[in-house]
């Protein structure tokens, strides 16, 4: 039985690649597109078994698509495939749902089994990635409905955090100071009682800003 699955990723070469590395398998393309905007009515239309998601795409961020997809299509399965090793990314992508995180450096024989594991209604995680974030999704205080008086900038600051941007990448996407957003992060940090990027962005999720 073959897998189909849509894949969505903003570089065309990463989309030629696997549709090679494909050939010969079960796992078979039934859409793509390089753009997070249509993903939704592609979707819709095809009915794919499994949704390939890139993170960080020109036009749109593939968690953020993970997140509609989920309410709009909560049985269709999603495998994250990302270049970044980034601990937020990965605690955003369980807390929304999606079925399992394979990094683009991984090899294809990895991906292929995350594919078909997902496919036949299965998880991908490892035993490993969730224990990274296992500490982070039960934090007590994320699952606490407080409300927390953030300031306006302290919001955009944790939204670019859940993001998964650097200091430094906040700092030039805000046009403010890397000192001043440090000063931000720590505020942020203590006012939602967490104490990690990580926590902070399920916090984010769970809040919705995100």
């Amino acid at each position: 039985m073959s897998i189909r699955v849509f894949v969505v990723d903003d570089h065309e070469v990463v989309r030629l690649g696997l549709a090679s590395i494909f050939q010969g398998t079960q796992v078979e393309i039934c859409g793509q597109s390089a753009s997070a905007a249509t993903v939704a009515e592609q979707v819709a239309e095809l009915k794919p078994d499994v949704l390939l998601l890139d993170i960080r795409m020109e036009g749109g961020d593939g968690l953020n698509t993970l997140g509609r997809i989920k309410l709009d299509h909560p049985e269709l399965p999603v495998l994250i495939y990302s270049a970044y090793d980034n601990p937020t990314y990965v605690a955003r992508a369980v807390a929304l749902g999606a079925g399992g995180y394979v990094l683009k450096d991984a090899p294809s024989e990895k991906l292929i089994a995350a594919l078909e594991t997902v496919g036949t209604g299965g998880s991908a995680w490892t035993r490993e990635e969730l224990r990274r974030v296992t500490g982070a999704l039960a934090t007590p205080r994320l699952s606490a409905d407080i409300e927390v008086p953030l300031t306006q900038r302290e919001s955009e600051v944790l939204r670019q955090m859940a993001l998964g941007l650097t200091n430094k990448e906040i700092a030039k996407a805000l046009s403010i100071s890397y000192e001043t957003v440090k000063e931000h992060v720590q505020h942020i940090l203590r006012k939602i009682g967490v104490t990690d990027r990580t926590q902070a962005a399920v916090w984010a999720v769970r809040k919705k800003l995100v």
